[in-house]
């Protein structure tokens, strides 16, 4: 009996488009917890008291100050994030994981982790002009009206940053957010692909939607605890202001090390529930995003009928 041809690979060009798509669809939904996250990141910044001591305080504060489309601030930010840095780290990711299986078998947790890293790395260089517009959006709202940048959209902020600041700023902070960015991947990406493979063995899940949710809770979980620290530097960097020519922190290490001498070593994980919050449903929404659309691609385009969730 002749075995059935193998399905045509999906091409480089839908795997970014898609990655994009389904990062974009989870912000939607997430945005909110992004900017209480910043918020709470940034309470207690330069020796101040600290703003919001938890994210309840954080929510009733800026509805109360801004109302509640306030939740929003920097959508389009956040949207331009994810058609950037999204779309290539998913896009990389995925193209690699299948170059370096080999007759079908997943590559091992390390592998995982050392592509989820490289993908990590290129995506967030091309998403830190996005990243800088959408933490000075989110952080806005907190400063005194004199204060405000008060950019209308994205591209308003793209344009006004190079303008007034130079082009460089857009790329503020990259080195922290490159580094941001290589452990969430080689966290999220390659604990969701493990994740997923262990449940699946386990005989009690197929390549379904309930076994793409699991994986994905516990990939935000592991994913919030590893990169908090770096997120901290990251975002502290990239919303400082330079007065009388010195900027508030010279690199990552020294914003660390602020914090922790200021504020307690576990002010590191600050905003922890807002951020899992934010991670946890972000990280569910975009893998079951992307897994349909890949099997939508394969069974309709492609042909394939073997049902796999696509490459993760």
């Amino acid at each position: 009996m002749a075995s059935t041809p193998k399905p045509p690979p999906m091409p480089k060009s839908i795997r970014f488009l898609f990655g994009g798509l389904a990062g974009m669809g989870a912000t939607i939904f997430v945005q909110p917890l992004d900017l209480i996250k910043n918020r709470m990141q940034l309470s207690g910044e330069g020796g101040k008291a600290r703003e919001h001591k938890t994210s309840l305080h954080a929510i009733r504060s800026i509805i109360k100050s801004e109302g509640l489309f306030g939740m929003y601030a920097g959508l389009s930010a956040g949207l331009l994030r994810q058609a950037s840095y999204t779309t290539v780290r998913m896009g990389v990711y995925t193209t690699l994981f299948e170059k370096i299986s080999s007759d079908g078998k997943p590559p091992n947790f390390f592998a995982k982790a050392g592509i989820g890293m490289a993908a990590g790395a290129v995506g967030a260089f091309f998403g830190t002009p996005a990243e800088v517009s959408l933490i000075r959006m989110t952080s806005d709202g907190r400063l005194p009206p004199a204060e405000r940048r008060g950019y209308k959209n994205v591209f308003d902020a793209l344009f006004r940053i190079t303008k007034e600041e130079g082009v460089l700023t857009l790329w503020r902070g990259c080195v922290p957010t490159i580094g941001r960015a290589m452990v969430v991947n080689a966290a999220q990406l390659a604990s969701y692909s493990q994740a997923k493979q262990i449940l699946m063995s386990s005989g009690y899940f197929q390549d379904n939607i309930m076994c793409h949710f699991a994986a994905s809770m516990i990939s935000g979980l592991i994913t919030t605890a590893a990169s908090m620290p770096v997120d901290i530097a990251k975002t502290r960097i990239q919303n400082m202001k330079t007065i009388d020519g010195k900027p508030e922190y010279r690199g990552a290490i020294d914003v660390l090390t602020k914090v922790i001498r200021s504020e307690g070593f576990f002010s590191l994980w600050k905003g922890f529930t807002p951020y899992y919050a934010r991670l946890g449903p972000h990280t569910v929404l975009t893998f079951i995003f992307l897994e349909q659309m890949n099997q939508m691609y394969r069974f309709y385009v492609l042909g394939d009928t073997s049902k796999t969730g696509g490459g993760l």
